[in-house]
């Protein structure tokens, strides 16, 4: 068994990574670390855990880490991973960190949007484990930066377009909607029921911390500069991400052609599903599983494609796992065969 730890156990992204691994056939989550709560038990926090795991939650110690684990999840803030990542790596940890700071190659990009790198050494190091498009290379890594929860249901629905340049990559305009968990589980006001409830309402228009990361990976796999419009907007629910993208087409492309080509893509992959006829995405046919469901229609010469997914499970802790699998070599979907809810 592969002793795993997770740095943040009691976040919601952290909650979900002890929910999906106590499960896992091939893991023994060996330990839970939460300074908020240092000492306390796992199952007093969330109750829903009551019979079924029985930890407690210690206080964030390196070294006790490395002697623990052989692998270690961290569902922090950005900014404390790369403080703690590089004694991880050093002593052959593998690490996945569902925070920014190791997602961004490039580091003047990162501070210009976050704050300076303390860890800049890494970055070059480090795997975006989008794992529907860098499978390869997640295999043989020992550092993965978790992608973001919209950076997820924006770049599985454009990437096999634009490398089939299929459609004008000068032309993306993403408008995302997320439940209230994609803000995490520390209080605030903006997310405060009163201030969501009965509301609908886009934030942090044309100025979103996930830019950037959507930008870079959509520059990589294109080999031209990208920048797309990105527009998020909160929804009065508590998880489920749902993205409409329009973008202009190629000459001569048709609705076989986005099929065959998303289709031919995602094929072997377990998580992504190429909805056709009648169907369009909805959250409610992903929650609480690592499933990116994406349809689309043709509107003359603009495309709309739209993808689902659940934000703290393929926008967070599922993809995290489906990294360690990856990593590990274990069945891609170990511990992710969730069966949906019909309602």
């Amino acid at each position: 068994m592969i002793r795993a730890g997770i740095v943040g156990a009691t976040g919601y992204a952290g909650a979900e990574l002890v929910r999906i691994l106590t499960g896992h056939p091939e893991v023994d989550v060996t330990m839970l670390v939460s300074r908020q709560y240092s000492g306390v038990a796992f199952d007093t926090v969330y109750p829903a855990f009551k019979g079924v795991v029985d930890a407690t939650c210690q206080a964030l110690d390196v070294d006790r880490i490395c002697d623990q684990t052989d692998v270690v999840f961290l569902a922090l803030p950005h900014k404390i991973p790369m403080s703690i990542v590089p004694q991880l790596i050093s002593r052959g940890k593998k690490v996945i960190d569902l925070s920014a700071d190791f997602r961004i190659k490039d580091a003047a990009i990162y501070e210009r949007h976050y704050q300076p790198h303390t860890a800049a050494d890494l970055l070059s190091k480090a795997v975006y484990g989008l794992c529907e498009v860098f499978s390869e290379q997640i295999q043989a890594a020992n550092l993965i930066g978790n992608p973001g929860c919209y950076p997820t249901s924006v770049l599985l629905p454009l990437i096999p377009l634009i490398q089939q340049n299929l459609i004008d990559i000068q032309s993306i305009i993403a408008d995302a909607k997320s439940g209230v968990s994609g803000a995490g589980r520390s209080p605030s006001l903006g997310i405060h029921i009163c201030e969501v409830s009965e509301s609908f309402k886009a934030y942090k228009v044309a100025s979103h911390r996930h830019n950037p990361e959507i930008d870079e990976v959509l520059s990589t796999v294109s080999s031209d500069p990208v920048h797309i419009t990105f527009v998020p907007h909160l929804v009065p629910m508590n998880r489920g991400m749902l993205t409409t993208i329009y973008c202009t087409l190629s000459k001569d492309v048709d609705d076989q052609k986005i099929d065959n080509c998303l289709n031919s893509y995602y094929k072997d992959r377990n998580f992504v599903r190429v909805l056709s006829g009648d169907q369009l995405p909805e959250t409610r046919f992903v929650r609480g599983t690592n499933f990116c469901d994406i349809g689309f229609r043709i509107d003359k010469q603009r495309l709309i494609l739209i993808s689902a997914i659940d934000n703290l499970v393929k926008g967070a802790a599922g993809q995290a796992v489906q990294n360690m699998n990856l990593m590990l070599g274990f069945d891609e979907v170990a511990g992710l065969d969730t069966m949906p809810y019909p309602v």
